[in-house]
């Protein structure tokens, strides 16, 4: 066995840190994908060429552009409520974002508990804090838009998409039920504590 692992660099992230942190980024990437493909759909469009520029995905901040006139600015009721709500809490959170991807995390000797990052942008040293919690809700708060931006409606729009497209078995159980490796993968579920009314 090679010595590598004894210089191993261990970022100072807790592992429940470490978990929020990879399931945010996996949620930010379903956002990005989910926003690129409703706005290419607005598009009627054979030829890869004659689609603006932002298209060109090199910057998710003009396709969210784009997705805010071509599908929250043309919803009708409720739904463009929701979508132009999802709108102004995605790039309320992008900077969170960026300063989970491009910042070098670091901690105080003063509160253990809560975590920073440090990133240099636009000749601007920025740094963010993380205190305690914080990771949890941002990640919660990043399911709940990807929810909305594709059920706009809410239940009932999921409901008539399992409906249309028939039925649906997740990765988790799939593997669980077929015995593949990747079935020990997950974590056991947590169970929130839910006061019940007297």
């Amino acid at each position: 066995m090679s010595d590598d692992f004894i210089r191993l660099y261990d970022v100072p992230l807790s592992d429940k840190e470490g978990v929020l942190i990879g399931r945010i980024i996996a949620l930010w990437g379903a956002l990005e994908s989910e926003v690129f493909v409703q706005t290419l759909a607005t598009f009627d469009v054979q030829d890869v060429e004659k689609l603006p520029n932002a298209m060109n995905n090199l910057s998710f901040v003009k396709v969210l552009e784009l997705w805010k006139a071509r599908v929250a600015d043309v919803a009708e009721g409720e739904r463009a409520i929701v979508l132009k709500q999802q709108f102004a809490r995605i790039t309320h959170l992008h900077d969170s974002r960026n300063a989970l991807i491009h910042g070098m995390w670091t901690w105080s000797m003063a509160e253990p508990e809560k975590i920073s990052t440090t990133r240099v942008s636009k000749k601007q040293i920025i740094t963010m804090h993380f205190p305690a919690g914080s990771l949890a809700d941002f990640h919660n708060e990043l399911g709940v838009i990807n929810f909305k931006i594709r059920y706009p409606g809410g239940v009932e729009d999921h409901a008539r998409d399992r409906a249309e497209n028939g039925g649906f078995i997740s990765r988790r159980a799939l593997c669980m039920l077929t015995d593949s490796p990747a079935a020990d993968d997950w974590l056991p579920r947590l169970r929130l504590q839910i006061d019940k009314p007297d």
